[in-house]
């Protein structure tokens, strides 16, 4: 193209399409520099609410690059471009992922609600998921458990969001459920007054909210005892433990039967004998 050539199509379209060009260009870098602070207003919104700094990280970048690409489209409209084939292709390349990934998206968004709500936190003790243990770690995907036996467990987080959670550090105090047994001919007076001497020499006990000792149930071979004592959430398994075996002990040195389920048989030789007096 010489220079009469370009002389030319500067004077009939090449200005306007010079100034549509840069227009276009003004367009994308305010539209970059509107989704930059876009992008910064809700990551500090998140940082506020005490989100964890994955999430903050990982939902910043995902809005930055949806209104990048929305940006993308509106400089290329206004160039002239048709949009709505781009559109069509990101709709179906965005339905593929989805269906590819769907297991991931569930545990994707069972972990941003974990981690927005906060139904347990970093070292709290729970059932969740079919699995009982101490939280070790809580990722975007899977929460990482420890067993009692020290086994680590990660269990993926929809499943753990999908049923119920019971979350044993939630409170700062929980109340042991234990039942003990005497038996009918025992003093059942005797009993419970041992059961509460028990209680109240435990300084690991706490005074307000108050234990309860009752008869809970006449058995079929013991009178069944609630005992239900409240301590502090560290405390629960020591108390528990020691409780039952302090019951023990104090039982035997008191003379108190702890039953346990049998069976009489008796035996009749009567019809023995009328058969011999028969013949």
């Amino acid at each position: 193209m010489d220079v009469d050539n370009i002389v030319s199509w500067l004077q009939t379209d090449g200005v306007d399409i010079l100034i549509k060009i840069a227009i276009a260009v003004v367009i994308f870098l305010v539209g970059k520099w509107i989704a930059r602070k876009i992008t910064n207003i809700i990551k500090k919104g998140m940082e506020k609410a005490n989100m964890d700094a994955a999430l903050v990280s990982f939902l910043g970048n995902g809005v930055f690059m949806i209104l990048m690409v929305c940006v993308v489209l509106v400089t290329l409209d206004y160039v002239g471009v048709k949009t709505t084939s781009f559109v069509a292709i990101l709709g179906a390349a965005g339905l593929a992922v989805g269906l590819a990934l769907q297991g991931s998206l569930a545990n994707f968004a069972s972990g941003v609600l974990i981690i927005m709500f906060r139904p347990f936190t970093v070292g709290n003790a729970i059932d969740a998921g079919g699995v009982f243990g101490i939280v070790e770690e809580i990722s975007i995907l899977t929460t990482n458990m420890k067993t009692p036996d020290n086994k680590v467990i990660i269990v993926p987080n929809s499943q753990i969001m999908g049923g119920a959670i019971t979350n044993f550090s939630k409170k700062e105090t929980r109340r042991v459920d234990m039942v003990f047994g005497c038996g009918y001919d025992d003093d059942i007076k005797k009993a419970k007054a041992l059961l509460e001497d028990i209680l109240q020499k435990d300084e690991r006990i706490l005074k307000d909210p108050a234990y309860t000792v009752g008869v809970s149930e006449l058995g079929d071979s013991s009178v069944n005892f609630a005992v239900r004592p409240w301590v502090n959430a560290a405390d629960y398994w020591n108390v528990f433990f020691d409780t039952h075996e302090t019951v023990k002990i104090r039982f035997d040195e008191e003379g108190l039967s702890i039953p346990y389920p049998q069976s009489d048989v008796h035996m009749f030789p009567a019809a023995v004998e009328d058969d011999k007096a028969a013949s």
